[in-house]
């Protein structure tokens, strides 16, 4: 539904979350879920998914990569293995630590960067603040002046975004840039042709070998054998 490369970037990513849940006793976004648990509990809350849509991400940060970009980050997702501890995830919570994976991250692949995290950091402080407009308080005729009182929002997100939600908090931010998916590429339409004729190919193929095998099997059973043995005595006589 959301296109092949990204559709495969899912999988490959599920895989990355299953191998952590597997590693850690734990599934990834616990925070999100605590954070859904306790605004149930709060009188009158509303609980906002403010994150943007993950089809649009993928979409984004795949049509930000070039072909071996992709073939390089696939391949790092497939064998991923290295055992993760809880005392990892402690040390992932110190902001130097945290700042050095990122840093590295942008080395290595800064477009992917720009479309997972710097794009989400506008669109996350976009939300945050929309939803931390002040309220307007009901009137009882149109001549009573306005009153307004302030929304009080908390925010759960992940620390990764913190540093960039500050830096954007005081700025004029549009995010229909950032919500557009771009045309695919000349390279992912070649990939996605290719990927469909070897799929096809494939399967046409094994049809092909399972129908001969089949046929054979058929015409070397003792029953078939005397039928058209009977066949063939028919126009004879």
């Amino acid at each position: 539904q959301n296109g092949v490369m990204s559709g495969l970037m899912q999988m490959l990513l599920l895989k990355v979350s299953a191998h952590i849940t597997e590693q850690l006793g734990m599934a990834p976004g616990g925070e999100f879920r605590e954070a859904f648990k306790e605004a149930s509990k709060v009188p009158f809350c509303k609980f906002h998914l403010g994150d943007r849509p993950i089809p649009v991400t993928f979409k984004r940060a795949i049509a930000a990569l070039s072909f071996w970009q992709k073939v390089k980050l696939a391949w790092g997702l497939c064998f991923l293995s290295d055992p993760i501890s809880k005392d990892d995830v402690e040390k992932c919570k110190q902001k130097d630590l945290l700042e050095q994976m990122m840093a590295e991250m942008i080395g290595e692949f800064p477009d992917l960067h720009r479309t997972i995290v710097s794009e989400r950091d506008i669109y996350l402080t976009y939300m945050l603040k929309q939803a931390a407009k002040q309220i307007e308080l009901p009137r009882a005729s149109e001549n009573e002046p306005r009153k307004y009182v302030p929304a009080v929002v908390v925010g759960v997100v992940g620390m990764g975004h913190v540093p960039g939600i500050e830096k954007n908090w005081n700025s004029d931010l549009k995010i229909q840039e950032i919500m557009s998916v771009p045309p695919p590429s000349a390279s992912s339409k070649i990939f996605k042709f290719v990927l469909k004729a070897t799929v096809f190919g494939l399967l046409g193929y094994g049809c092909y070998r399972i129908g001969h095998r089949t046929v054979q099997f058929v015409l070397s059973m003792p029953a078939t054998q005397s039928y058209l043995q009977r066949l063939t005595e028919v126009p004879q006589q």
